[in-house]
Parts: structure tokens; C-alpha cells; sequence
């Protein structure tokens, strides 16, 4: 049972790298929303309120979402583990 905890452990902390991996990808290749606060001043940039196919955009906010919630979940329980396998 010992050495089974142990491998689950290892399994979600390799699970955890490469959340974290995927979660610096996806971040790095969205673009940016605007150019820092030169964007925010005299900006003028008109938005629409019509919802269609979801673009790239969104479907990489929702990526960048689902991947940082599952790292969340993986780090909470790789942290509770953390050290209760080894106690003798």
C-alpha cells in the first residue's frame, strides 16, 4: 500500500509539471489585450456585443482557464501529501 501511495504521489507530481508547462505555453503564445498603459490612454477600440463562433482568443482564455484550475486542484492535493508517505 506504501509503495502504492508513493507512485500515485510521483504520478501527480509529474502531472503537476506538466500542467505548469502547458499552463507558461498557452500564456506565452496569447496576444496581448493592449500595449501597457499606452493602450488604456486614448484608446479607441470598439467592442461588439454579438456573440458568434468562439475565436482563437477565447478559446485559449478558456484553455488557459481549465488548465490553471487543474493545476490549482493538483498543487492543493500534491501539498497535502507532501511528507505523509514517508512518516514511519
Amino acid at each position: 500500500m506504501q509503495t502504492l501511495l508513493r507512485a500515485f504521489y510521483w504520478f501527480l507530481i509529474v502531472l503537476q509539471c506538466i500542467a505548469g508547462v502547458a499552463l507558461i505555453y498557452i500564456i506565452t503564445i496569447q496576444e496581448s489585450k493592449n500595449d501597457g498603459l499606452s493602450g488604456q490612454i486614448g484608446s479607441t477600440t470598439a467592442t461588439s456585443s454579438f456573440k458568434g463562433k468562439a475565436g482563437r482568443d477565447d478559446q485559449l482564455n478558456l484553455i488557459t482557464k481549465n488548465i490553471s484550475i487543474f493545476f490549482f486542484i493538483v498543487s492543493a492535493v500534491v501539498a497535502f501529501g507532501t511528507g505523509r508517505w514517508d512518516q514511519h
